[in-house]
């Protein structure tokens, strides 16, 4: 029998420096040090304008947290401290005693303190040292290592970005990230759960329990009508109880099956662990050097996103938040979440979610961008955080592979590091000795991948497209989107093109001007030359901007363009190339930057544009074909449509071809001349149509092409739920989309970056709450498009 307590109220925090003069704040447990002192209004929102700029003391000051409560001694053999998250470095005192020192966010513990606690009041105190100077202690002692920032964040376990990235602020916490209470238990408990799953229905149930006395105990565990029962003799502390399940229901990716999930339940007494388990076997086919899941036997292509912390302060992230997250990545028919080595090991309701929509999850270890030591004591902390990851996650269904870092065997390959580390330690040890031996021992039943970008071997260059995975990262830095196309990758883990913020968010963030190189939006602009790089990359194809609401626009639409451009062309080269992963779908705060959804929750443009271009069939054209991409599980037949048209969609040659892709193929289509060579590329346009499916490629790009100046028809009519905006086309219509968070900041539209041919029409849906002024609704810089009449 046992009890749990959380110990979640009446926390105070007090600064432990001369300097710094706060104490008796109130705090908020689970939190953090920022979120306490925002709440108390000591502080103001680390998100606002550059106020981060005048917070880095935080982050460079001692912290204690305090509470009082009451215990009355009871029955149980022993009380535990239990303390699920610890950021990061933390002496914890009872009664004035030292328990323990901790220096590792990615880990739990539990501390016997039964002899500490006494009947009536007890003080629990929790203080953090200084993160900075943790990390630039051990890297004093230990000797600089190369990363991708000056920061120390290699020298300490703590989520990686916290210290500041190219899209995220420093904003270096400390507190009780995670719950904290009181266990008190007599006889045995469960002290590990570690199920194996494999897609035939077995089950093997590692257990570890933890005793108090040596008494002889009884383990049972059951699924799907199956139970086994293990009797433990005196002393004995580990059991594996085997089940079978006769012809399961398999778990599968989403658009590939359902995901059937069983209960299974592990009982020692009247204590149980559940968790429901889904029957399903993956692997990675490493044909001709490739990189390929294959789950049940089906090979996956991967359309996915890497997922970054959904907030500098964690604690914040609430289920309700992940499952409107996991709805966007859902709605953008994404089927794998990368969750990247710069930020944690996510939440069991991360996980879970995940398990229950069918969203593949591909997991690095907390490691990115950096030389990270190998010594004492991170050696220790690596293995222990890595055995309890290891061991929480074995039975998620939605996991599917495990990756020893981000980017770090590139930079020591290809960065420039070997000079500047000589022979000091960088982390090979971890990713291609430690890691490894951890899985083969508690998790062998998903793939290890030693980091990516990786080619396979330690000896090949890691950032090879035709081997392995590959990360593209000359478009966006150097070079124009189109290079994409010069690619011929096996497996693509990154790769991206930036975009701001929603209006309202980018507003919300910034007190001041809005224009593209005011201050303060370049504070919200965290890589290197990034508005630079944005302006150089719409250059090429896109009006040079005026005013700042024509950059937001047409930088927002070239950030869609760049990443629908890159997705076709490796779509298009499937099955060789084996997926994609977008960088990134998420953002941690309101910042311009590579993701799909910005930091408010809000849909940029190239969410709307990745649902299109992940959707089950694709029609692009690709070096003078169409390729017919279909990912569903049904053949996709019918009659191509060619046409060349001129701009006012007049039909100047017309080819047709009977097609037939079978599921989860490509088909390529050779175009004939008389549609694929434009008498004049200014003023004609390329129609292929399918089915439902039309996609218009231009024979120019757009600064190229002799648009009309746009003209069209609107009607705004309420409905249910919002409004319904019909626009109707008479001239050409290149990207219509509409901005409605400009006049609601709570509102949003269903769908953008539509181009209508003359006579055509679309209507879009807003869901909104109040009455928009129609006449704003309809004009810029609500309602844009590329070639509208510009005062």
């Amino acid at each position: 029998m046992s009890t749990y307590r959380p110990l979640h109220d009446g926390w105070t925090l007090a600064a432990v420096s001369k300097d710094v003069r706060i104490a008796g704040v109130a705090a908020t447990v689970p939190g953090c040090v920022h979120t306490d002192l925002l709440a108390a209004g000591l502080i103001e929102d680390p998100y606002l304008d550059d106020n981060e700029n005048r917070l880095t003391w935080i982050g460079r000051s001692d912290w204690d947290y305090e509470t009082a409560f009451t215990w009355n001694a009871d029955s149980h053999d022993r009380a535990d401290l239990l303390c699920e998250g610890l950021d990061t470095v933390a002496t914890i005192e009872l009664n004035g005693v030292a328990v323990a020192g901790v220096a590792n966010q990615h880990r739990s513990y539990r501390f016997a303190v039964r002899e500490l606690l006494r009947e009536g009041e007890n003080t629990l105190r929790v203080r953090f040292a200084s993160p900075h100077a943790y990390a630039e202690a051990r890297r004093a002692e230990l000797g600089h290592r190369p990363g991708a920032y000056e920061a120390p964040y290699q020298f300490i376990r703590k989520m990686a970005c916290n210290f500041g990235w190219d899209w995220g602020p420093a904003v270096v916490t400390s507190g009780i990230w995670r719950p904290i209470g009181l266990h008190s238990w007599s006889g045995a408990r469960l002290a590990s759960v570690r199920p194996l799953v494999s897609g035939d229905g077995h089950v093997e149930v590692h257990v570890t329990v933890e005793r108090a006395t040596d008494a002889p105990v009884t383990v049972t565990a059951a699924v799907a009508g199956v139970e086994r029962e293990v009797r433990l003799a005196a002393g004995e502390r580990e059991a594996v109880l085997e089940l079978r399940v006769e012809d399961p229901r398999l778990w599968w990716p989403r658009g590939y099956g359902a995901q059937d999930r069983y209960e299974l339940v592990v009982r020692l007494g009247e204590e149980s662990w559940t968790g429901r388990i889904g029957f399903r076997d993956v692997r990675l086919d490493r044909t001709g050097e490739g990189f390929t899941l294959v789950v049940n036997g089906v090979p996956v292509f991967v359309r996915g996103v890497n997922w970054i912390p959904d907030d500098c302060f964690p604690a914040r992230v609430t289920r309700e938040r992940l499952a409107e997250r996991f709805g966007q990545a859902t709605g953008a028919n994404v089927n794998l979440l990368r969750v990247w080595g710069g930020g944690l090991y996510e939440s069991e309701d991360f996980y879970d979610l995940a398990d229950e929509l069918g969203l593949l999850v591909w997991q690095d270890f907390p490691f990115a961008c950096a030389a990270y030591p190998e010594e004492e004591p991170f050696a220790s902390e690596v293995e222990a955080e890595a055995r309890e990851n290891v061991a929480r996650l074995s039975w998620r269904p939605s996991l599917m592979l495990w990756c020893g870092n981000n980017e770090n065997l590139e930079g020591h390959a290809d960065w420039g590091w070997q000079d500047r580390l000589g022979d000091r330690t960088w982390g090979a040890g971890f990713y291609h000795a430690l890691l490894p031996a951890v899985l083969a021992e508690l998790d062998p039943t998903r793939p290890y991948w030693p980091g990516s970008p990786y080619s396979g071997h330690p000896d090949l260059a890691p950032n090879d497209p035709a081997r392995g995975t590959t990360h593209i990262w000359d478009v966006w830095n150097r070079e124009d989107y189109t290079r994409y196309g010069d690619y011929r990758p096996r497996f693509v883990a990154e790769f991206g093109f930036q975009g701001p913020p929603a209006h309202t968010t980018l507003r919300d963030a910034v007190s001041g001007e809005l224009a593209a190189d005011a201050p303060l939006v370049l504070h919200h602009q965290k890589a290197h030359e990034g508005n630079a790089k944005l302006l150089r990359g719409l250059a090429e194809h896109l009006p040079r901007p005026e005013t700042f609401d024509d950059w937001h626009y047409l930088t927002q639409l070239n950030q869609a363009r760049a990443v629908t451009f890159g997705i076709e062309r490796f779509r298009s080269l499937a099955p060789y190339c084996a997926g994609t992963i977008v960088w990134q779908l998420n953002d941690c705060w309101p910042v311009t930057s590579w993701s799909a959804v910005d930091g408010d929750g809000r849909r940029k443009p190239l969410w709307y544009a990745l649902r299109r271009v992940y959707a089950d069939r694709l029609l692009t054209v690709q070096d003078g074909a169409v390729a017919v991409v279909n990912d569903g599980p049904q053949a996709w037949t019918g009659e191509l449509e060619l046409l060349r048209l001129g701009l006012g969609g007049e039909p100047l040659a017309k080819e047709t071809a009977a097609v037939e892709v079978a599921p989860r193929s490509v088909a390529r289509i050779p175009l004939p001349d008389s549609v694929a060579v434009p008498g004049d590329p200014s003023a004609e346009l390329l129609s292929v149509r399918l089915g439902d499916r039309r996609v218009l490629s231009f024979f120019a790009e757009d600064i190229r092409v002799a648009f009309p100046p746009a003209v069209h028809r609107t009607e705004v009519i309420p409905v249910a739920g919002g409004l319904d905006v019909t626009v109707t086309a008479e001239t050409l219509l290149r990207d219509l989309a509409l901005f409605p968070d400009r006049l609601d900041p709570a509102s949003s539209v269903d769908d953008m970056l539509i181009t209508l041919l003359p006579g055509e029409s679309v209507t879009f849906h807003i869901a909104t709450r109040r009455q928009l002024d129609p006449a704003a609704l309809i004009s810029s810089p609500v309602l844009r498009c590329v070639n509208e009449v510009r005062p």
